[in-house]
């Protein structure tokens, strides 16, 4: 099923079913007011809204209504935990070389994590504030997972049964703020703002053929100022899959339901692709050229983000993001 979270004035927002199309909705009312409601009692609610999703599809529903992505806010609007990974290790390589830096050993056996803020994240269409184009706006398309309760110790295999839901990600970066922040040893603060995420989130079920064991083999593409840059396949080199990114969180400590884990910037060998961050091709342009042309976002500039599944027809609906400045 497919999963949207309107606004309503409140924090957490309205939950409501959405058609398989992306055209219509329904509200979850009487069955679950939030997400994280679903996500803490998954067993017994999920069934009642997959009935409704069921009915939503066939026609068969008294109070279906137009679906307008303008009106979502992220799925789950604010979150127990968010947790980014950098699962795709090309784009760290390539990131590593045009700095002329070695990636460390372990990167290719123990996942690259970081825990984000996860109070205020953004819907699909909401634009993103930021006090300087001076700090590097830059857009990183993602794919994330929302999860159940996963039990600490917990094995790939067995994280991989406590995902519950799929969606796509905008995880901006603020450039050139990051290398004052990492000098200091303890990690992203100031250069990480609020993450937006796609309308909807979809259960396993709905990307039967396409999900793989933790990889989602379809591909992103990200279109800056109307032009593609990136068409990027997400599931072939994603070096650790979703359950080894869950799993790496669970070593020694539990994750609880409605917690979002991020496989970090969808990163491709063959440059032919493009790329999901205005970082990497920097990068490519460096070790091509000694040095970057390409500049970091402006304010008026726009992101898209998207994913199309075999049908041609949007499997998330898209992320469409313009830079502002504080009002």
């Amino acid at each position: 099923m497919k999963l949207a979270t309107y606004k309503d004035g409140s924090r957490d927002g309205q939950l409501l079913v959405v058609s398989r199309d992306l055209t219509s909705a329904h509200y979850a009312t009487g069955i679950a007011e939030r997400l994280q409601q679903l996500l803490d009692d998954w067993g017994f609610i999920s069934p009642q809204l997959q009935d409704l999703y069921d009915s939503l599809n066939q026609g068969r529903t008294r109070h279906a209504f137009a679906f307008d992505p303008k009106q979502c806010m992220a799925p789950l609007p604010r979150a127990y935990q968010w947790v980014d990974g950098s699962a795709y290790l090309n784009h760290v390589e390539l990131v590593r070389r045009a700095r002329n830096a070695e990636v460390p050993a372990s990167f290719y056996t123990d996942p690259l994590m970081y825990q984000g803020g996860s109070d205020d994240f953004l819907g699909p269409m909401e634009a993103v504030v930021c006090a300087s184009e001076a700090f590097g706006i830059d857009f990183e398309a993602e794919i994330a997972v929302i999860t159940g309760d996963v039990q600490m110790g917990a094995s790939p295999g067995q994280a991989l049964d406590g995902i519950r839901l799929v969606m796509l990600a905008n995880d901006v970066s603020l450039r050139q703020l990051i290398p004052a922040e990492l000098a200091k040893g303890f990690g992203f603060v100031q250069s990480k703002p609020a993450t937006a995420f796609s309308p909807v989130a979809v259960t396993l079920d709905e990307l039967a053929g396409v999900w793989d064991q933790g990889r989602l083999n379809l591909a992103l593409q990200s279109c800056w100022n109307g032009r593609q840059v990136g068409l990027c396949q997400a599931g072939p080199e994603m070096s650790f899959h979703f359950g080894e990114l869950i799993a790496h969180i669970c070593k020694t400590r539990n994750v609880r339901a409605g917690s979002v884990v991020g496989s970090g910037t969808v990163s491709n060998k063959d440059w032919s692709h493009g790329y999901s961050c205005i970082a990497e091709k920097r990068a490519i342009e460096t070790i091509q050229n000694g040095q970057p042309s390409t500049e970091f976002m402006k304010y008026g500039d726009t992101i898209r983000i998207d994913m199309k599944g075999a049908d041609g027809h949007s499997v998330f609906g898209a992320i469409d993001q313009v830079i502002v400045a504080p009002a």
